[in-house]
């Protein structure tokens, strides 16, 4: 019998480490893999996240020199104890829902995330870390390629793309994802109103039953919107959830109260892609306050909602949490009051079973200094963020990310989980 790589990882790592020890990545994916209960949020934040104010050195003199007016004040920081290398760091001001699931051990920041010679288009820096190659800013995305290792046929909800198109990270050959931005509005569509609709989706429902024996095509056709059909109920559970805390009242909020209706209401998705954008900052950032104070305190904010409201419902250590962006800004500011795009970010994981801290080391912002590139006017990258979608894989979704991330990425990755 033909023995897969699946099959070895589910019913063969006992058999190996009756004899000797299993490699760790091998225990690990095999733990993960008994537990399909898992879920994985990503949340992107376009157009490129400040960093250096997200996480900020605030006993680094060189930020304060180079950021004359937009840099955040020492006094105001949030502070959450020093790195490695001893920086003492803290979050912007308003990220004080992200500071009370740090103190809880549940928050995870991985510092200078990135890779060599950062794009600073948008699109393409988008469209690599949705390949994870940043040789190939085309092809499938590496959320997609995990899709594509799912039993088939493939659940209609596996996944779930709350914002309006598909992003490169969600693309495969082989899994459609949904994209469901305002659940509210799923729903069957019909020229007819009251119940001559609900005559015509039940007749749509006896249609898409028939299992037409001995006509693929048709039959084809029928499980297809007997799946679209079934998705329309799932979807409709989310949306009847009432949660257990308030959420703010923006996109974002409004998005993620959706995610957690559809874990709490057991919908199956196992991947749920969360989209805001503004983190463009080229003028008139602002510090504490001001623009990037705004978007600083809708992530916050919106991310306590939801961390508290699963914990709250006993499903935040199903739960995974990551926050990426494609850049992150230059170190000194421009002439109106911003950032221009600039190359190594942060990274955040989040969820019940994350093991929080400062992953990695800041940059010195001092010229000159071996942690930045350009001229000194960009940080360089420390970690690879395709180690830290590596470990995601691995030990919380289950699955060997080599052949998915095409490398192994797994050296050096930091120990989130």
């Amino acid at each position: 019998m033909r023995v897969s790589r699946r099959l070895f990882i589910r019913d063969g790592v006992a058999t190996v480490t009756f004899g000797l020890a299993a490699p760790a990545f091998l225990s690990a994916i095999a733990e993960a893999q008994g537990l399909s209960s898992r879920r994985l949020v990503v949340v992107y934040l376009g157009g490129g996240n400040d960093a250096l104010n997200t996480l900020v050195s605030y006993q680094d003199a060189n930020y304060y020199s180079r950021r004359p007016s937009i840099a955040v004040p020492a006094g105001q920081v949030l502070q959450v104890g020093a790195d490695a290398g001893g920086r003492a760091l803290g979050l912007h001001p308003r990220l004080g829902g992200l500071l009370n699931i740090f103190n809880e051990g549940r928050l995870a920041l991985v510092q200078r995330s990135g890779y060599a010679n950062s794009s600073r288009s948008h699109f393409e820096a988008t469209d690599i870390f949705g390949t994870a190659n940043p040789q190939s800013s085309s092809g499938s995305g590496w959320l997609g390629r995990y899709l594509d290792t799912l039993p088939r046929p493939l659940d209609a909800l596996a996944a779930w793309n709350t914002s309006g198109e598909t992003p490169r990270a969600l693309l495969s050959a082989q899994s459609g994802v949904p994209a469901i931005p305002n659940a509210t509005l799923y729903t069957y569509a019909s020229p007819n109103r009251g119940a001559a609709a609900l005559q015509e989706r039940a007749a749509a429902q006896v249609i898409a039953a028939n299992p037409a024996t001995g006509r693929p095509h048709l039959a084809f056709v029928n499980s297809t919107s007997r799946g679209a059909i079934e998705t329309l109920d799932r979807v409709a559970q989310a949306t009847s959830y009432t949660p257990s805390v308030v959420y703010p009242n923006s996109g974002f909020g409004l998005a993620l109260r959706t995610v957690a209706g559809a874990i709490v209401r057991g919908v199956g998705s196992r991947v749920y892609w969360v989209q805001t954008g503004g983190f463009d900052t080229h003028a008139q950032q602002g510090a504490s306050g001001g623009a990037y104070g705004n978007l600083m305190g809708a992530l916050g904010d919106g991310l306590w909602s939801f961390y508290s409201d699963v914990r709250n419902q006993g499903l935040a250590n199903d739960t995974t949490v990551i926050v990426f962006s494609e850049f992150g800004r230059r170190i000194s500011e421009n002439g109106s009051g911003g950032t221009d795009h600039g190359a190594a970010g942060v990274m955040m994981a989040l969820g019940g079973m994350v093991r929080g801290g400062l992953y990695g080391t800041a940059a010195s912002l001092a010229p000159g200094s071996p942690t930045l590139e350009n001229n000194s006017g960009d940080v360089r990258y420390e970690t690879d963020f395709r180690s830290v979608y590596a470990k995601v894989l691995d030990q919380w979704l289950g699955v060997n990310s080599v052949p998915i991330l095409n490398g192994d990425f797994r050296a050096g990755a930091p120990a989130i989980f």
